[in-house]
């Protein structure tokens, strides 16, 4: 990297510190402008591998959705690798905090350390790793919550077994009245409904939504920039014919 290129990245990060200083101290302002989600997602000091992610995640339109804002509390459950983590971490800035959520198996079996390696970066110290089973992700002094993500494996829960009636309670419990919780996962064919989440690693849409909102969820919005009307959804998410069709929907705790 030339001087030039260092010089012009630290007056990025300058400036994206001010903003959430700012914003950090006014959130209890009315009409709260959302921080720079482009500027955040494009960090320089951001991994190779993530911006390849990008390329199938949409974050800034993701990050939007979400609505997060400096100083937030969230939880992202089934953190993985922390890829989505370190994204919300990026915006809820110094006076926020993130708690990442990872089942010892998913820990044991999929992460393989490379959570504990991410951890090492600096903008990983306003993230929490809590190593809990699914059914409950957060110890009972975490509550009060603003936002709950769990992207991508919701899937999962049903072929390990989890209690998904008693997660998504748990997740209910966590948060605060008016707090949203955002689940994104892997579209399934209509019919299929949760019988192909070990093969496909796909699930129905109406699945989902109908067992969050079992747990006292009001839904409010669907976003549809993940979305491939062309996905015939009849094949394992990880060998795509093409780009995968996939659902984000919003709900919130009344």
């Amino acid at each position: 990297m030339t001087h030039a290129q260092r010089r012009t990245d630290g007056v990025t990060r300058l400036v994206w510190l001010c903003v959430v200083a700012l914003l950090g101290g006014c959130a209890g302002m009315l009409n709260e402008d959302p921080p720079p989600y482009l500027w955040i997602v494009h960090d320089r000091d951001r991994s190779d591998a993530d911006r390849v992610t990008d390329q199938r995640r949409a974050p800034e339109k993701l990050l939007e959705f979400y609505d997060v804002r400096p100083g937030m509390r969230v939880l992202d459950v089934s953190a993985g690798a922390g890829y989505n983590t370190e994204l919300l971490a990026r915006v809820v800035g110094p006076t926020g905090v993130v708690y990442a959520q990872n089942s010892r198996y998913f820990l044991d079996n999929f992460v393989k350390g490379r959570f504990d390696e991410r951890l090492k970066k600096p903008v990983m110290g306003r993230v929490i790793h809590l190593v809990r089973e699914f059914e409950d992700p957060v110890p009972p002094e975490v509550r009060n919550l603003d936002l709950v993500t769990f992207n991508f494996n919701y899937h999962d829960t049903v072929w390990i077994g989890v209690d998904r009636a008693k997660m998504n309670r748990a997740v209910f419990n966590a948060l605060k009245s008016g707090g949203v919780y955002v689940v994104a996962d892997h579209s399934g064919r209509p019919g299929t409904g949760a019988n192909e989440t070990k093969t496909l690693h796909r699930i129905e849409e109406s699945v989902v939504r109908k067992e969050v909102e079992a747990a006292g969820f009001k839904f409010v919005a669907e976003g549809g920039f993940l979305r491939n009307p062309d996905d015939p959804r009849d094949a394992p998410v990880f060998k795509p014919k093409v780009p995968n069709d996939e659902f984000v929907l919003k709900f919130t705790r009344p």
